[in-house]
């Protein structure tokens, strides 16, 4: 999904039909999806997906029902999109987003329980870099392999 930018941009709504930011949506400019997904690097498809999912939700919508977005959304986003290549699911994605949404507010033991959540994320994100760079480093060995057989065999150049 993220690589497919074949979904329809929402239309632009005319002036003056942004709506108010919600409550604590963290204010600022307001986004419409195909800016976000400009910005961020995935698909519209992508972002409403999220959405349906319950990972984002459009800080606003405008007077015609177009999603908008603020900066903290974009924000977010940015954690799945991080978040997705190391193989987190859903509901650990879900699970990171509420433990730094509370942070923002929490003191005491529940801050203390968020934090150990935060460093078990930590630590699982960093367990799975390291996956990641043993396989990187065993496919770059298979590369090098097949470049040496072309070499062997007066392969064509790289």
């Amino acid at each position: 999904m993220a690589g497919d930018r074949t979904a329809e941009p929402e239309p632009v709504p005319g002036p003056g039909a942004a709506s108010v930011p919600a409550p604590g949506a963290g204010g600022g400019r307001l986004m419409q999806i195909g800016e976000v997904a400009e910005r961020i690097g995935l698909s519209i498809r992508t972002i409403r997906h999220y959405e349906d999912v319950g990972l984002i939700v459009p800080s606003a919508r405008s007077d015609g029902g177009f999603r908008l977005y603020t900066a903290p959304d974009l924000d977010r986003l940015a954690v799945v999109k991080r978040m997705k290549p190391l193989g987190f699911t859903l509901d650990e994605m879900r699970d990171l987003l509420a433990v730094l949404d509370a942070l923002d507010t929490a003191g005491g033991a529940e801050r203390a329980a968020l934090l150990d959540r935060l460093g078990m994320f930590h630590t699982a994100a960093t367990a799975r870099v390291g996956a990641l760079r043993d396989q990187l480093a065993m496919a770059e060995d298979f590369a090098g392999t097949l470049r040496d057989r072309l070499d062997q065999h007066g392969g064509p150049p790289t």
